[in-house]
């Protein structure tokens, strides 16, 4: 069975092709009554890995609000994607996994998990809405 690294990524997978998000830098689906979805290409963190940023937006008094927005990592090798950040503009919530302080870096796990559970059951709904 697999694991919830493993379950994100294979969600994912079939969301969106991460090796065409790579060279486009930036897709953008569509589904009949939902908010459109954004993936952006972030960066390589090395050979391993890179992040890519996936979001709702929407627009409310001119500005662009995400509903939400999430940084996750996606390791190819080990076919396995997890949550590092979440953001909701209207609640005026960002969280991060990982914090790096004095060249430390500090996980936060009761957030990692939240965010992973969270993330897990997101990308479940977004394959149910037909996206484009």
């Amino acid at each position: 069975m697999a694991n919830i690294y493993e379950r994100i990524y294979n969600k994912l997978s079939k969301i969106v092709n991460l090796e065409e998000l790579k060279k486009e830098m930036y897709l953008k689906k569509t589904s009949a009554g939902m908010m459109d979805l954004s993936f952006d290409f972030l960066l390589n963190e090395n050979k391993k890995s890179y992040r890519i940023a996936m979001a709702h937006n929407y627009v409310q008094n001119g500005d662009l609000m995400c509903d939400p927005d999430m940084e996750i990592r996606i390791s190819p090798a080990t076919k396995t994607a997890e949550a590092l950040t979440y953001q909701q503009d209207n609640l005026g919530v960002y969280q991060q996994v990982y914090q790096e302080v004095e060249n430390t870096t500090y996980v936060n796990p009761e957030l990692k998990k939240q965010l992973n559970g969270f993330l897990d059951k997101w990308l479940t709904t977004i394959l149910k809405s037909n996206y484009n």
